[in-house]
């Protein structure tokens, strides 16, 4: 589990390609190995990925094809940088809103505007029925990082950026047309569902009754 607020950026140091699956290795900031051990759960962008060897502020974890297709991980090269967060643990302050780190879809980064103190990106999903997830105010993870939802169209949707936001993610470096991972707020999801499936079944008990007759 995990609480969208970023602890620091780690560099891509190396990328090893295998068939359908990869291992990078970052460097993680000296103030995240306290504690950490093989088999730990750490956010890369977002997605939680797991420990498998440690040297020194040098840490490996293995990609799988899901998480190729799924995210943006894929598109890394020695070099480039992550949002990092490691397992958020009992006690700690939930200063985001609890994110479990799966990652749903990635989004294209369609227009930024820039002005004094302040940055607007906005977003779109390659599939718009997933829309319905983002709702104006409510919560979204991107990149890893828990953000409130701006303005909402059928195909698009913004978040409002602030100077500390920038300096302590990678958000402030990002260009038109890169992608960025998405996890939807799980109780957004679960209640649009519901109220999916009972309208379903309302629609349904509808038919039933005037093909009966009884309406």
């Amino acid at each position: 589990m995990f609480t969208g607020i970023v602890q620091g950026i780690a560099e891509v140091l190396a990328v090893e390609e295998k068939p359908l699956f990869r291992t990078h290795v970052v460097k993680l900031p000296t103030a995240l190995l306290p504690g950490l051990a093989l088999g730990a759960s750490v956010a890369h962008n977002g997605c939680c990925l797991t420990v498998t060897a440690i040297s020194g502020n040098c840490v490996s974890f293995d990609l799988m094809k899901e998480t190729l297709r799924i995210t943006n991980l894929g598109d890394l090269q020695p070099g480039d940088s992550v949002n990092i967060e490691r397992a958020a643990k009992f006690g700690d302050e939930i200063g985001g809103h609890l994110m479990s780190g799966h990652i749903m879809t990635t989004a294209e980064i369609c227009k930024i505007v820039t002005s004094e103190n302040n940055r607007e990106i906005w977003f779109k999903l390659p599939d718009a029925s997933l829309m319905k997830y983002i709702l104006h105010k409510g919560f979204v993870g991107i990149d890893g990082i828990s953000l409130t939802v701006g303005n909402v169209t059928k195909t698009k949707f913004c978040v409002y950026l602030i100077p500390e936001t920038l300096a302590r993610t990678t958000l402030g470096s990002k260009k038109l047309g890169q992608r960025v991972n998405i996890e939807i707020d799980p109780h957004t999801q679960t209640i649009v569902e519901t109220v999916e499936r009972v309208l379903a079944l309302r629609g349904s008990k509808r038919e039933n009754e005037e093909e009966r007759g009884l309406v």
